[in-house]
């Protein structure tokens, strides 16, 4: 445990800023967690080269752990808007969140051990890129989609603001909010993923250069 504990410590880092900076707007289309998320996959995919998918997923459930207790904190705040008080954390959001980053996360460590022969660059990139593509579907059809009608008209009240019928991306055809936020944060998680092989690349010589 003491080996991948950097691991650890990095993806609970990772996941308590998304969870606090998941809150401030940045434009129309993102909050800054948006580009505090992806850092998630970097680190998966460190501790998948140094030390293989068994540690790996370790560190994921650890982030996934760290998730719950924070979405639980979350659930408890209160917040004053528009006249009304709601959770910090809805349920709905909370579980799109904990049910994709868990998802994603194992199929990078799975995508990621297929590839691993393959020269450097194509595992931590096409594992983060299927992952991320899962991950944006995943939480954004649970916590937002008005299709997904299982937790009840309660926990539907605290999201219904992205029902609202929009111009995709502002300049396209009309969709509901949540589709044109998805979409910004998949182009958030595909660029990071081209900038995160070079933090890849010198994370993985400095731990272990035989693995690099």
């Amino acid at each position: 445990m003491t080996r991948i504990l950097p691991g650890v410590l990095a993806m609970a880092a990772v996941v308590v800023a998304s969870n606090i900076l998941v809150q401030f707007l940045l434009g129309n289309w993102l909050t800054w967690g948006a580009f505090t998320y992806p850092v998630a996959f970097l680190v998966t995919d460190v501790m998948n080269r140094v030390y293989g998918p068994g540690p790996a997923r370790k560190v994921v459930f650890a982030g996934f752990i760290v998730g719950v207790i924070a979405s639980l904190i979350g659930s408890q705040i209160q917040l004053q808007g528009d006249g009304y008080t709601y959770a910090a954390v809805s349920l709905r959001v909370a579980v799109g969140s904990g049910i994709a980053f868990l998802t994603a996360q194992l199929l990078d460590v799975s995508v990621f051990n297929v590839l691993r022969r393959f020269t450097w660059w194509l595992p931590p990139l096409g594992s983060t890129l299927v992952g991320s593509a899962v991950d944006t579907a995943l939480f954004f059809t649970i916590a937002f989609a008005a299709s997904v009608t299982i937790f009840g008209p309660e926990a539907d009240a605290a999201i219904n603001w992205a029902w609202e019928t929009v111009p995709f991306m502002g300049v396209g055809a009309m969709v509901p909010l949540w589709v044109s936020l998805a979409f910004a944060d998949w182009l958030v998680k595909l660029s990071l993923a081209l900038v995160a092989l070079v933090p890849f690349r010198v994370l993985v010589t400095k731990l272990s250069p035989d693995a690099a």
